[in-house]
């Protein structure tokens, strides 16, 4: 990084969310809720994907590893948010500024490449199923995932590289709630057609072809699903894709519309409302998708309530007896 880009500007200030001032308190509440929701119930589908044995298969593999990639990247952006509803102290230091903006990109891309490999699962399952064991063994599963990351990581860093040469204007305040790469470059003094490139080779590699991979892979299963003979088999067959499609839908959903659909005349305030639902509502839902939807999340929640409850009459027993 030269001189001139680290005298440039020591930090930038985050104007925050488009809200009054008598309204922070309720909208700090109702964030730290849902951070504190999107946190909790992760956390659980980790935590009963860990200890029930039922569910050591490749489709809840990767569902800990996107439930662990939610929590990331909530943190990424909503404490600080938070943090500066509570003290109104807007400023972000340039280090952090551009290290949120490699965290946001990374945790972005993961989360579109791990819903993409359980596409490819379900697909594999509806399609081929009896081959599906040899497929998707273990360490198939691993390689997809350890792949993920390592994709992701290089996107990331290539848009950080190529940001933190760029030298900001004086002007160094950013209309929105964490620091966006689009943003950002709008700040730039700089010649930013390179990142402007880069920009559109990720979007083509952690965007445009992932989702055609998932739209693919669920023709072929509407495919399958159409040539199944009793409705109970149908029945069955959507029940296994069900929430996967429903978390495809909410995020995919959002990231057209803040990225892809043309800019009107209030188009920060739009994407400011499209980021907190990518950011802060999407990952707080996938919990709930996947517990409400999925025959095996709530049977695994039941046993551990069971346990939970076994456990605590035990203690109560041994309580009174002494």
């Amino acid at each position: 990084m030269s001189p001139e880009n680290q005298s440039s500007v020591s930090e930038f200030l985050l104007l925050g969310l488009p809200i009054r001032p008598e309204q922070q308190a309720v909208f700090f509440a109702l964030f730290l809720g849902m951070y504190l929701t999107t946190v909790l119930g992760n956390l659980l589908i980790i935590l009963l994907i860990r200890l029930d044995s039922h569910l050591h298969t490749p489709m809840y593999f990767f569902l800990s590893h996107l439930a662990l990639t939610d929590i990331s990247f909530s943190s990424v952006t909503v404490p600080k948010m938070l943090m500066n509803m509570q003290t109104q102290h807007l400023a972000i230091f340039y280090k952090g500024c551009i290290s949120q903006t490699y965290f946001f990109i990374f945790f972005a891309d993961l989360d579109s490449f791990l819903i993409t490999s359980m596409a490819y699962d379900r697909y594999v399952a509806i399609c081929h199923p009896l081959h599906y064991a040899t497929i998707m063994s273990q360490s198939q599963c691993v390689m997809l995932v350890a792949g993920s990351w390592v994709i992701a990581c290089v996107c990331a860093l290539l848009h950080t590289l190529l940001l933190a040469r760029l030298s900001f204007c004086a002007d160094h305040i950013i209309p929105h709630f964490f620091c966006d790469l689009g943003a950002l470059l709008k700040l730039s003094r700089s010649d930013t057609s390179l990142n402007q490139l880069a920009i559109f080779t990720a979007a083509l590699t952690a965007i445009m072809l992932p989702s055609l991979c998932i739209l693919v892979s669920y023709g072929h299963i509407g495919v399958t699903i159409l040539q199944i003979p009793s409705t109970k088999g149908i029945c069955k067959a959507l029940s296994t894709c069900g929430s996967h499609l429903s978390v495809v839908t909410i995020y995919y959903g959002t990231i057209i519309g803040l990225y892809f659909l043309p800019p009107s005349s209030n188009t920060n305030d739009k994407n400011i409302i499209a980021s907190v639902i990518y950011t802060v509502v999407t990952p707080m839902l996938n919990p709930f998708i996947y517990s409400l939807r999925n025959k095996d999340i709530k049977g695994a929640l039941r046993k551990l309530l069971n346990r939970l409850g076994a456990v605590a009459h035990a203690c109560n027993l041994s309580t009174l007896g002494g």
